[in-house]
């Protein structure tokens, strides 16, 4: 029986993928460039290639991503590009820009870009064709009505910048966008510890208006619960929104996850926290990191970065919660399972299970694909959260040593894997963005979206 689905926001939502069959050749060689099951198949590539071993300010990292019909943007620590993804066995790019603020977190929404800066620089920067004074965190807005041509229109000075942002949808006009500092640590200027944990300690709510993007603005700011652990630095990374009937957001911050009502998008309501013995605490070696929902609204998906996302983890002697992605229930908080990565990664690959999506799909199952550093792109079936199933992964080989992970390795893999209309999409910190194919049942059935801001899900299925 086909799920009831509920549209909002101008989103459209067609029938099942055309593509049912991805047995499409690999290339040359797949085992050698990046081994994988059987199920998962390279495609295509648009190349940018990149390494943090440069001096902040010349990294030109790939970051996240976001889709819109037929276009892949893609963050970047020098701004973001647009990449034609009509034919995804050859992508094409059509656009680059400049805006050197580091990470570079985007949303996307009709005609409107929106940028994370993430953090206060002690020189001039430049965006676009604008100068950044130094000192300025927050985020930047730019028109993308002509994708070949993006166009800075303005931007929003924050109190603790914007290392993540998160479209909640659009009220009476505006586009409401939360924005996110992951800690506090930097908030402000000249402030002590106490006084950076008190500004850093909110979620940023910001109202773009659609007709008039320039005059964006902070519209309030949301005080975060938790964290529990007095020592841990105040803040929140990222924040997962379900709109249609469900209307939640649940905020991955430091030891303590906040799970909102946002029947108003613009005044989210604290419902409950959720808290994991061993994550995000001072003896813990990292913070919540991201969330998702199913597309029912019952499961909350969370993950963890142990490590910060720069050290060799996952490996066979690391306990397993070093390495897992957690299932909650989004009603209560209540814990239903979890799932272990089954490849052991070397001392010299970073990796964690950092940003993923889950797939819509019309039978009501859950699958989730998932982005990890060095370990790669992984789709697990979790249709039962306590008996989470792999379903395929592509985990290259490691990119050798290099100044990191303690002198290890190199920092490079997955920053985050989406799924988007029939395929997987991966942007590769150091290689760029990558396509990839999963022939398996387990993807039947899956919803064809116009857009995809993959920590937004603008509609909700009803429940199984």
């Amino acid at each position: 029986m086909l799920k009831h689905i509920k549209i909002v926001s101008g989103l459209v939502v067609a029938g099942l993928l055309a593509v049912t069959n991805l047995a499409i050749a690999a290339p040359p060689n797949p085992k050698d460039a990046h081994p994988s099951t059987k199920n998962v198949h390279q495609m295509g590539s648009e190349p940018k290639p990149a390494t943090f071993s440069v001096p902040d300010g010349q990294r030109v990292i790939s970051s996240d991503l976001a889709f819109q019909g037929r276009i892949a943007y893609q963050g970047n620590y020098n701004g973001f590009r647009v990449i034609d993804i009509s034919a995804p066995g050859n992508p094409k790019l059509i656009a680059e820009t400049e805006c050197n603020g580091d990470q570079g977190d985007i949303v996307v929404w009709d005609h409107i870009l929106v940028r994370s800066w993430n953090t206060k620089r002690s020189e001039d920067r430049a965006c676009g064709t604008t100068t950044v004074p130094a000192g300025f965190e927050g985020i930047h807005v730019w028109d993308i009505s002509d994708p070949a041509n993006p166009a800075l229109l303005g931007a929003v000075e924050l109190p603790c910048g914007s290392h993540t942002a998160t479209a909640a949808g659009v009220v009476e006009g505006d586009l409401i966008v939360y924005s996110n500092n992951s800690s506090s640590g930097g908030c402000g200027v000249g402030l002590d510890r106490a006084g950076q944990d008190a500004l850093g300690d909110w979620m940023d709510v910001i109202a773009i208006p659609l007709d008039d993007p320039a005059s964006a603005s902070l519209l309030t700011r949301v005080q975060l619960a938790g964290p529990l652990d007095p020592a841990v630095r105040s803040g929140c990374h990222d924040a997962a929104v379900i709109l249609g009937d469900v209307n939640k957001a649940a905020c991955a911050s430091a030891d303590t996850i906040n799970v909102w009502d946002i029947s108003d998008p613009r005044n989210p309501m604290l419902q409950f926290t959720i808290n994991e013995p061993g994550i995000g605490d001072s003896t813990s070696n990292g913070r919540w990191h991201s969330a998702a929902f199913t597309w029912d609204g019952q499961v909350i998906v969370a993950g963890w970065e142990p490590g910060g996302g720069g050290a060799g983890e996952c490996e066979a002697t690391d306990p397993d919660i070093d390495k897992t992605l957690f299932f909650y229930d989004a009603n209560t908080g209540a814990k239903l399972g979890q799932w272990v990565l089954e490849n052991d990664q070397g001392a010299d690959e970073n990796c964690t299970m950092h940003n993923y999506n889950v797939v819509p799909l019309r039978s009501g199952d859950y699958l989730v694909v998932s982005g990890n550093y060095q370990a790669g792109t992984w789709a697990i079936d979790f249709t039962d959260p306590a008996n989470p199933q792999s379903v395929g992964w592509a985990d290259p080989e490691s990119l050798g040593p290099g100044p990191f992970c303690g002198g290890q390795c190199q920092i490079g893999g997955s920053w985050s894997t989406y799924w988007y209309n029939g395929f997987m999409y991966e942007s590769d910190i150091t290689v760029g963005l990558q396509v990839y194919g999963l022939s398996d049942k387990a993807r039947a059935g899956a919803i064809r979206l116009q857009r995809l801001n993959p920590q937004t899900q603008e509609f909700s299925l009803m429940p199984r």
